[in-house]
């Protein structure tokens, strides 16, 4: 066996390796992302009705309350990068990163100093190496993220908004999570989560034309926002955390089967190389042997004169 054929072998062997790898990765991003659409979807009537509560409160009274009250002059706010502990995702943790990023350059041009949180192990390890500061990071549960990880993030940042800005608090909440549209497409968002926009949660809440329900708040309109408010963050962020999920999943799936795809183009043009190269020693080996032939023909053909 001629050495070309043998480096095509081997490297047949290693894509094919590659390969199994690569595809049952791709089974089991198609797995995972199915669960984290249900979860998903099982948190939705919570989470509205929860902004039902909320939008209730906020418009049906005039209670001034710091989470609901626009700042007069903003000077410092805080943002919320959610990306996953895990690559091989395609650009999913980088399209995060890059709203994240142009979310602060918008809020810096304003004014604001930013205070950045990240959640999962890619956004910590980008903003480290880029020497930025980050003012507190979560690992280890964006695959499969839980409401108790959900309060875990919430808690320094309801904490954070309740604070004087002078005391080290901020006057805005933004949070960056990947959307999950569908299977095939997922996209990077920036919402502001607090102070809340009341007429767009309004709107969110209770479609046009629906009856607004009248509310009796005990024991005050602000014992209940001091209640309400931070359950509305939980939930936006608890599901902000199974969108990423899903998101992740997807793009995981996506690419691995990219992969699975290519490492079969690739494993046909190599076996077509390697064919030919065994086809060319061959002919080489024939060629050899009627050449031999002749000369040992030509030699007896000459001692026998």
């Amino acid at each position: 066996m001629g050495a070309q054929l043998r480096v095509y072998k081997r490297r047949i062997r290693s894509v094919s390796a590659t390969k199994k790898i690569t595809k049952a990765m791709e089974m089991i991003a198609a797995s995972r992302v199915v669960k984290a659409q249900r979860k998903v979807a099982a948190s939705t009537p919570y989470a509205t009705e929860l902004t039902r509560a909320v939008t209730a409160v906020g418009t049906g009274s005039n209670t001034k309350h710091p989470l609901t009250t626009e700042a007069e002059n903003p000077t410092r706010a805080a943002v919320l990068l959610l990306t996953s502990d895990r690559g091989l995702a395609g650009a999913f943790n980088s399209n995060a990163i890059k709203t994240a990023e142009q979310l602060t350059e918008r809020l810096e041009r304003d004014g604001k100093q930013v205070d950045t949180y990240i959640v999962g192990r890619r956004g910590v390890a980008h903003y480290n190496f880029r020497e930025r500061k980050v003012a507190e990071s979560w690992t280890g549960f964006t695959d499969e993220p839980t409401y108790a990880d959900a309060k875990k993030v919430a808690a320094p940042l309801i904490e954070a908004i309740e604070k004087d800005t002078a005391q080290g608090g901020v006057d805005e909440l933004h949070i960056v999570f990947t959307e999950f549209v569908s299977m095939m497409t997922q996209t990077a968002l920036d919402a502001r989560l607090l102070p809340l926009r009341l007429e767009e949660v309004a709107e969110e809440a209770h479609p046009k034309g629906e009856i607004l329900p009248l509310y009796d708040f005990e024991p005050s309109a602000e014992d209940v926002l001091d209640a309400l408010l931070p359950r509305y963050v939980e939930s936006r962020i608890y599901n902000a955390l199974l969108q990423s999920a899903a998101s992740k999943h997807a793009a995981t799936r996506r690419a691995m089967k990219s992969a699975t795809d290519n490492a079969g183009e690739l494993i046909e043009n190599l076996t077509r190389l390697a064919n030919a190269a065994r086809q060319a020693d061959i002919t080489q080996e024939i060629s050899e042997i009627v050449g031999g032939a002749s000369a040992l023909a030509d030699a007896t053909a000459g001692s026998d004169r």
